[in-house]
């Protein structure tokens, strides 16, 4: 079975396939077109699908889109997943959390520093804070990742002070860093309409509402929860003109990152806007 981004894309491939086996159906001969045809309903063409979702379902647009998600090379969740709609959507791949654990090689720059700041939650230590142009944006590292290792250590069960100590008194030039990607956290991709909007009302980063038969209701996104990304790009600590600028800015899919509220309000607990005010914004790389 496909997975697929969005029900939108979901759904606009299950038009697509009706209608190919629609023209399959009408190029047999006759008497084998009448049997094969038995039971068979009648499908909504593309033009009332958009009007529907309100989603632009062009024949040109389509024909730029249509095509199979690349599948990374350490094995995605994306694996043979048809995005009719969402297409090639560079959002959707940086935003991507990969099921599987890598490992990040660290080297402390000038001032001894590696520019992270971890968290204990549930006996796990996670990342905090990822400080704009430090070692540990280099590598890749973002917002609620969970830290299993610190050069060969398990991490479990240790303290915040602990994991802070250890990183301070780690070598200079290598410190071996085992991650699991976000796993408190998940993304959910959605689609303007001819409005340019996706359908959810945030304050301060929580989302506080879901509009009525729009993307963000129909695949699902939820109410206190905070969002930690748009199309992967970290917007914690942003003020929401600043939030609502990304947005606007984003193309006609968003896929955003959030993190129930309850937990994310415990991994921001005691940081300093001032600390907030040096978090890495860069887009990621893909």
């Amino acid at each position: 079975m496909s997975l697929y981004p969005s029900l939108e894309d979901l759904q606009v491939a299950k038009v697509i396939q009706a209608q190919s086996s629609s023209e399959a159906i009408q190029a047999l001969p006759a008497t084998a077109a009448e049997a094969a045809d038995a039971g068979n309903g009648l499908y909504p063409d593309l033009q009332e699908l958009g009007d529907y979702m309100g989603l632009d379902l062009n024949s040109e647009q389509l024909k730029q889109n249509m095509s199979l998600v690349p599948v990374s090379e350490s094995g995605s969740a994306f694996n043979n997943m048809v995005a009719p709609v969402t297409g090639n959507s560079l959002g959707l791949h940086r935003a991507e959390i990969k099921p599987g654990i890598r490992e990040v090689i660290l080297c402390k720059d000038q001032d001894g520093k590696v520019g992270l700041r971890l968290r204990s939650v549930d006996k796990g230590i996670f990342v905090q804070l990822v400080q704009a142009n430090s070692p540990s944006s280099l590598v890749g590292l973002r917002f609620g990742d969970q830290i299993l290792q610190l050069n060969g250590e398990n991490c479990a069960g240790w303290s915040t002070d602990k994991t802070h100590k250890m990183l301070k008194h780690a070598s200079q030039d290598r410190i071996s860093v085992i991650v699991r990607d976000r796993p408190f956290q998940r993304t959910i991709t959605m689609h303007k309409d001819s409005t340019g909007h996706v359908g959810f009302i945030y304050k301060r980063g929580k989302i506080t509402s879901i509009v009525k038969e729009s993307s963000a209701a129909r695949n699902g996104l939820l109410t206190d929860h905070n969002i930690c990304e748009i199309n992967g790009q970290n917007i914690i600590g942003l003020k929401d003109t600043q939030v609502a600028d990304i947005l606007a800015t984003a193309g006609t899919t968003i896929t955003v990152t959030v993190m129930p509220t309850v937990i994310y309000e415990h991994m921001v607990k005691k940081m300093s806007s001032g600390l907030v005010s040096l978090m890495d914004h860069s887009t990621p790389e893909v």
